[in-house]
């Protein structure tokens, strides 16, 4: 094999790492900032610490969270500490 066809095959791996490991990277980042930009007051969010809560007030960064029936557990957190959204029924 001739210094050639061992350039090409060390691009074509790397190639296919690339198309392999940061490709669904990238689709999931797309997917998240999608969810984060369609959030809204109402919806049920579930941390990335584990908690269930309803989103009650929303900036720029920031998220305000309200936990449980008691209106004093009120957490601000920032955008990126919200792993699920779950919009409400339309009952």
């Amino acid at each position: 094999m001739d210094i050639l066809g061992i350039i090409v095959l060390y691009a074509v791996v790397i190639g296919g790492m690339w198309f392999l490991l940061m490709r669904p990277q990238k689709k999931e980042q797309k997917r998240v900032q999608a969810m984060l930009a369609n959030m809204e007051v109402g919806d049920t969010a579930l941390t990335t610490s584990g908690f269930y809560g309803v989103i009650i007030d929303i900036t720029d960064d920031d998220v305000i969270v309200e936990f449980g029936n008691n209106k004093n557990c009120r957490i601000p957190m920032q955008k990126s500490a919200i792993a699920q959204i779950e919009k409400p029924s339309g009952e």
